[in-house]
């Protein structure tokens, strides 16, 4: 294995590859900063690009494209409370606090470094454990999925800010929206009102670009017109050796878990930036800082996202099975390039394989060099006039919208929950929740009816299947921590008044 990694990074800084994948994370980095323009749009888009390419160099840009994109989403996340994508919302609620406070420099240094932690991470764990880590996603079947969703959907509590009644409400509107479309089992049409568009549900990112982009364009219009005065403190000092010593614990097991998560068919980077953030927060000591710009969760969302990266080429190398929407595409490009994905690929290309996995290595490297060297650059975005800033922030969601399926309809839906997310936040309601309520309520209610089908109308599979047991268990547990923590707190302002 050694001798082929050798030979995977001698690939990797060659000529050919070099300059491709370089390019693929510059250009993912761009893409995943622009609201709607995702990392799997971004593969998309360069994948008939790659036709006639080696096809070692054409899978680098590629992967490259998807490592800089899922990074590139927290710049925005963090700079102007607009996450560029999905992965990155849960970035907002430490990152954009940091912002606020004048330190948009520190929390881009923090998420750098995060995110190159869970991406190197990740692919260390690819390169070494890949074939075990494909027999556990093997085992995950619809109880399984089910589980996983519940357990995700009781982090609702958690990111409920301080009071979980307003996250409930959040996450039950989030549950509602997702139930919009056709029935996923008997293809009844619901709560479409015979409007075709809705025929197909509510797309994920319209929704994520007006609860956190439009909306907040919509606050800092508020703000204009009523003359509020903005933070005008401003630096651009780097993270401390501080903060570097209490972000690392957190950022490995993060990007642990991130990788361990992307291992799994289904679940994405935006699944495994909330469950990561979710924990880091029910250990940390002082929970209540999260939310408010803490270090441990910034650091958490980032490394758990980044670690995705190179879990969800694990089941898609050794089985065929692409663990996410990206892996998808570039499972595309493998056949494309007339390769077949599973445990002959390692036999009979392992010098293509240990060429990805090499590039894999160095493109985090570039990730982080183009991340912390663009820091002073990035940061000018805060400086821009708030009255030119606004427009921007509306056109770009508007044009990111529009792009995902060339429809006003999803311009639309951004907009209309652009303004609920507006009115939300003059009740203190999160829009968090129902971002995550609209990403696991489609996977709860399909494995769940799944499930009882498998089963025949019986509820044992909670019980008798050892991985959903120990989902179920952690979800509550999650939501114990959870309450017993807003106990104390609740004790300690009255204590305390």
């Amino acid at each position: 294995m050694f001798e082929y990694l050798i030979g995977g990074l001698a690939t990797a800084f060659s000529p050919t590859v070099l300059p491709v994948l370089l390019f693929g994370v510059v250009g993912g980095v761009v893409l995943g900063a622009l609201p709607g323009l995702t990392a799997t749009m971004g593969v998309a888009i360069l994948l008939p690009f790659t036709f006639g390419m080696e096809p070692t160099a054409a899978l680098v840009m590629l992967i490259g494209v998807y490592i800089g994109g899922i990074y590139g989403g927290s710049i925005a996340a963090i700079l102007l409370k607009t996450p560029g994508t999905p992965a990155s919302a849960a970035s907002v609620l430490d990152g954009y606090s940091m912002t606020l406070k004048g330190q948009a420099a520190r929390a881009l240094s923090i998420s750098a470094v995060a995110s190159f932690i869970g991406g190197l991470t990740s692919t260390i764990v690819l390169i070494a454990i890949a074939p075990m880590l494909a027999k556990f996603a093997l085992r995950f079947n619809a109880p399984e999925y089910f589980a996983l969703a519940l357990f995700g959907l009781t982090i609702i509590a958690s990111v409920a800010s301080k009071n979980i009644l307003k996250g409930l409400l959040a996450g039950t509107i989030g549950l509602l929206v997702s139930t919009v479309g056709l029935d996923p089992v008997t293809s009844v049409p619901r709560f479409t009102f015979g409007i075709m568009d809705l025929y197909s549900g509510i797309n994920v990112i319209p929704v994520l670009i007006g609860l956190f982009a439009i909306s907040e364009a919509l606050t800092q219009l508020e703000h204009l017109f009523l003359k509020a005065k903005a933070n005008s403190e401003f630096n651009y000092k780097l993270l401390s050796l501080k903060d570097l010593k209490t972000m690392l614990p957190t950022a490995f097991k993060s990007a642990l878990m991130g990788t361990s998560i992307g291992s799994v068919p289904g679940a994405g980077a935006d699944i495994s930036a909330f469950v990561c953030y979710n924990e880091a927060k029910r250990v940390a000591k002082n929970p209540d800082e999260f939310g408010q710009g803490s270090v441990q969760g910034l650091a958490a969302a980032e490394a758990g996202n980044n670690g995705v990266t190179g879990g969800s080429l694990v089941p898609l190398l050794t089985l065929g099975v692409p663990g996410d929407a990206v892996a998808a595409v570039l499972l595309g490009a493998l056949i494309i390039q007339g390769l077949t994905p599973g445990p002959l690929l390692f036999s009979q290309n392992p010098e293509i394989v240990y060429g990805i996995f090499s590039s894999m290595l160095v493109g985090n490297i570039i990730m982080l060099l183009v991340g912390l060297l663009g820091i002073r650059f990035f940061c000018k975005i805060t400086e821009v006039p708030k009255i030119l800033m606004i427009p921007i922030i509306i056109f770009l969601s508007i044009v990111g919208a529009y792009a995902i399926n060339n429809s006003m309809f999803d311009v639309g839906i951004a907009i209309g929950f652009g303004v609920l997310g507006f009115l939300l936040s003059k009740m203190d309601v999160p829009s968090s929740p129902i971002l995550l309520a609209i990403i696991l309520g489609p996977m709860a209610e399909q494995n769940l009816r799944k499930s009882l089908l498998m089963f025949e109308g019986s509820w044992s599979f909670l019980y008798e299947r050892p991985i959903a047991l120990a989902f179920i268990l952690l979800a509550v547990f999650s939501v114990y921590s959870t309450m017993r923590r807003h106990k104390k707190a609740r004790q300690a302002e009255s204590e305390n008044p």
